[in-house]
């Protein structure tokens, strides 16, 4: 049994859409394993910060409501992990406010995600430019020791240190100052057309998938005209069995791109069938799903809102 780290991990995760195995293996799995690697977990349903691109009322109660059952179904455990909403937590905003208050406009201005924006000719809307405050207030307000990140997420918890610092420095000790533990996929996950899998190429395979949806998708994978070696098929296979079982399946279907694909489709199902089948065992008690979220949102609360009065004292805005 792996002993438990003394320390706090804090991540979150926005309700966009329908996860794909890039998301599971890149970041979903991670978070289930290390669960049990730290004292105490929180993972919130991010559903302010998706609020940057997610317009549409009903879908969004939706997508709150299948992350949450999606996280469940593929390990994430209640009983180890304080699972909330962040918009049941109002003091991340009104923390969010106060660090706005403390914040140079260059901080921002030096954000990865906002310099892309601007260099695309984005609409950049005031979301979008703070996000990484809020992102600090989510980490902040519960003294989170450790946040898992992607390598292009890193400079969100230098903000957040930073942001700390500021605070700690004008007005006493007060918060933890986080690190990050990047979380390390081993490659880039190709999507169906050989760019990176990614919602917004629409070439993804999305994690719940039936089967037939499994069985059209891989027949998509793009592979050579030429009957060369289908790169982009085996790194996906890859995926779901043993790089060295499946050389010798390769060698003797060299070219035969269909009974491939078959191969392929096969080796998904078998790997997500007992996810897929937890998943609609979960979604049969959506009382219960909404209850695990109540019950983290009650933990996270009773957190933030201490952390809060301790930061109101020192800003002075209590009056005895």
């Amino acid at each position: 049994m792996t002993k438990k780290m003394n320390k706090r991990m804090l991540s979150g995760i926005k309700p966009t859409g329908r996860p794909h195995i890039g998301n599971y293996f890149g970041a979903m799995r991670q978070f289930v394993e290390l669960q049990d690697s730290f004292e105490s977990v929180f993972v919130f349903i991010a559903d302010y910060h998706a609020l940057n691109t997610a317009k549409n009322p009903e879908e969004l109660t939706n997508n709150i409501l299948n992350l949450a059952i999606d996280y469940l179904a593929i390990g994430l455990d209640p009983q180890k992990v304080i699972f909330y909403q962040q918009s049941k937590i109002s003091e991340h905003t009104e923390l969010a406010w106060i660090f706005n208050t403390l914040t140079p406009m260059p901080v921002l201005e030096r954000a990865h995600v906002y310099k892309d924006a601007k260099a695309k000719g984005k609409e950049i809307s005031v979301g979008d430019f703070d996000y990484p405050i809020l992102m600090s207030s989510d980490i902040l307000i519960y003294d989170a020791d450790v946040v898992p990140v992607g390598r292009d997420q890193k400079q969100h918890i230098e903000i957040a240190r930073d942001t700390a610092q500021r605070f700690n420095n004008l007005y006493g000790d007060t918060f933890n100052l986080p690190e990050e533990y990047i979380l390390e996929s081993t490659q880039t996950i190709p999507g169906i057309d050989g760019k990176k899998m990614s919602k917004s190429y629409k070439n993804t395979i999305p994690l719940f998938s039936t089967e037939e949806e499994i069985e059209n998708l891989s027949k998509r994978v793009v592979t050579n005209s030429d009957g060369s070696f289908p790169e982009n098929l085996f790194t996906i296979h890859k995926l779901f069995k043993n790089e060295d079982e499946l050389k010798p399946i390769y060698e003797k279907y060299a070219g035969q791109f269909k009974i491939l694909k078959e191969i392929l489709a096969e080796d998904i199902n078998t790997f997500l069938t007992p996810l897929r089948n937890r998943r609609l065992e979960i979604e049969k008690n959506k009382s219960e799903v909404l209850d695990i979220l109540e019950k983290g949102a009650e933990v996270a609360k009773n957190i933030a809102s201490n952390k809060m009065v301790d930061v109101r004292k020192k800003l002075g805005v209590i009056i005895n």
